[in-house]
């Protein structure tokens, strides 16, 4: 009887954050909780114990999703019959859909389910909707009219519930580390790391072996495989459940964020206590939203500061929280306005590596692929970006990060923002280089009088090789210190969302390089003229497309540089 009160007595206190253990040196000081919702051990939780068997789940699960998405085009062309324009645009539409669907899962994941749960569920409804396309794939009927509809809804499903799953195994696995500890707040940046190294992997295997099975031993067994390791992939997940640090869900971000703008317009005309400490902002260390550490007060976008200001009618009980918001709630929607900026500029970046699967193949495409007695195709070029990330991933943890320590005497060498900017400065160059290339390809082209005809130039396919590799040298820096910067900067009961509208900048990105393309198609093809990208690439000006995309690239990061300087990072108190 005594032992279950004391049981009850730990949960309360738990939940309300009002009772902190014995030693806290033992325990985290996020806010964190065991599998059974207890205050949490460092020593025999999380870290890399943890962490170990979540990268190997990323890895199966991006084998599993690659070895669809790089052959589907393929699939949905000789086994489905398809047009090349209809299988092109459905996989484009299921591609774009794909990226935009972690908001759903990280909204669920914060406001109600957590992180585990929604993984747990969704990495469930991922097996056994990629049976089904392995079914299907196998069986006569899969050839039958209306099977197209059935064959893309499971594939849409399959890939919608991957995708949701990637962004939560990314903030949870951070979450194994406890922010308010210097040592493990250091390893946490390595994990980004190493999450990024595991989905190349995953996309490198794919790339490679699997299409060939798919290719040559049937899309049954090129199907089965990635099925196989996605129940891998949920055997690694669930074996680590007893280890696992979780964060409570905190209810709805957009609900609290929604509070503040209405609580600040209702008290539109009441004045800012000269103090900010008479704000309002419960007592103790409690803080009003679940899971949520406070935050402390800053002194930007003051206006919304008056959503807090405490009216003499509000002075003690209860209180709506649609007219009064506790400043930790106040400074949340601060923090998402003071990221957005730094947020618009991923777009633009990832209009750059976009280029990698569309224009920098079209360019490859009028070079000349025979390399001794192998001919290249120009797609498999786009595999060295891939190379390049899993060769620098390495590289950048044990070397860069050594290196840049000595200069500026951070931890991880870097910060968040630093390792962006130097990204946005290497993914520059790259398309620079791209349109050197070009002008040395045209000029090959005029000297062999081949302006006219629609043929490969006399010059070597391997000369786009650099802008690959930097590229994806710039993914290294830019696209893993997104990650890292969004997890750390994000409010703690929002952190999958803000990690998830990070992977929302790819596709936008692509639409985009999209829209670019569209506007230049038609404003260089007035009067008759053929225009910058004509379909004989040897009669247009690429390369002047690039310079176009190159500027681009620059002036966003000199935006990015400004809000990068203008930034104040969040400051949250321990638990």
């Amino acid at each position: 009887m005594g032992s279950s009160v004391v049981d009850e007595e730990r949960r309360q206190g738990l939940l309300v954050r009002a009772t902190e253990p014995e030693d806290v040196a033992d325990y985290t000081g996020d806010g964190s909780v065991d599998f059974r919702g207890y205050p949490v051990s460092k020593r025999n939780t999380g870290n890399w114990r943890a962490c170990s068997l979540i990268l190997g789940t990323e890895v199966c699960e991006r084998l599993a999703y690659y070895g669809i998405s790089k052959s589907l085009v393929t699939y949905l062309s000789k086994r489905l019959h398809q047009g090349n324009v209809s299988a092109a645009r459905n996989f484009t539409t299921w591609q774009g859909t794909c990226y935009l669907t972690p908001l759903i899962g990280a909204t669920l994941a914060d406001s109600y389910w957590g992180k585990y749960r929604i993984i747990a569920v969704f990495s469930t409804i991922y097996f056994l909707w990629n049976g089904s396309i392995d079914t299907f794939s196998i069986c006569s009927f899969s050839q039958a009219p209306y099977m197209y509809w059935v064959h893309l809804s499971a594939t849409n499903l399959t890939s919608v519930s991957d995708i949701l799953c990637w962004t939560i195994h990314d903030s949870f696995g951070a979450d194994q580390f406890d922010d308010t500890d210097p040592v493990e707040k250091s390893k946490k940046g390595a994990f980004f790391n190493w999450f990024y190294f595991s989905i190349n992997i995953g996309s490198l295997i794919s790339g490679t072996v699997l299409i060939w099975v798919q290719e040559n031993c049937g899309y049954g067994i090129g199907f089965g495989i990635p099925t196989l390791f996605i129940a891998l992939a949920i055997g690694s997940f669930f074996i680590g459940s007893e280890i696992y640090r979780f964060q409570v869900p905190g209810g709805s971000p957009l609900t609290r964020a929604c509070q503040v703008v209405v609580a600040a317009i209702r008290k539109r005309k009441a004045d800012l206590p000269v103090d900010s400490s008479l704000l309002y902002e419960l007592h103790g260390k409690t803080s009003a939203i679940e899971g949520s550490r406070k935050l402390e007060h800053s002194s930007e976008f003051s206006f919304l500061d008056k959503a807090a200001v405490v009216v003499s009618n509000e002075c003690g009980g209860s209180h709506n929280p649609w007219r009064l918001c506790t400043v930790t709630q106040v400074e949340e929607l601060k923090i998402l306005m003071r990221m957005f900026p730094i947020w618009a500029t991923g777009i633009v970046f990832f209009t750059v590596c976009a280029q990698n699967s569309s224009m920098f193949i079209e360019q490859g495409m009028v070079l000349n692929n025979q390399i001794g007695s192998f001919k290249i195709p120009p797609a498999t070029l786009s595999s060295l970006d891939v190379i390049s990330i899993v060769v620098w991933v390495p590289i950048y943890e044990r070397i860069v990060v050594s290196i840049a320590r000595r200069f500026t005497g951070k931890e991880r060498g870097f910060s968040e923002l630093q390792r962006m900017g130097v990204g946005l400065f290497v993914s520059t160059i790259a398309v620079a280089v791209a349109a050197l290339v070009e002008i040395k390809r045209l000029q090959i082209a005029r000297a062999e009088d081949l302006i006219h005809q629609k043929v490969p130039v006399p010059m070597s396919i391997l000369w786009q090789a650099p802008q690959y590799l930097l590229v994806g040298v710039g993914e290294v820096f830019t696209s893993i210190g997104q990650a890292e910067f969004f997890y750390n900067q994000s409010p703690d009961a929002m952190r999958s969302l803000c990690s998830a509208f990070a992977l929302v900048t790819v596709s936008l990105g692509s639409y985009l390089s999209s829209f670019i393309l569209t506007l230049v198609s038609y404003f260089t093809t007035r009067n008759g003229q053929l225009g910058w990208i004509p379909d004989n690439l040897n009669e247009g000006h690429l390369d002047r497309f690039f310079w176009l995309i190159a500027g681009l690239s620059f002036l966003n990061l000199l935006v990015f540089v400004y809000y990068a300087q203008q930034y104040k990072c969040k400051k949250a108190s321990v638990v």
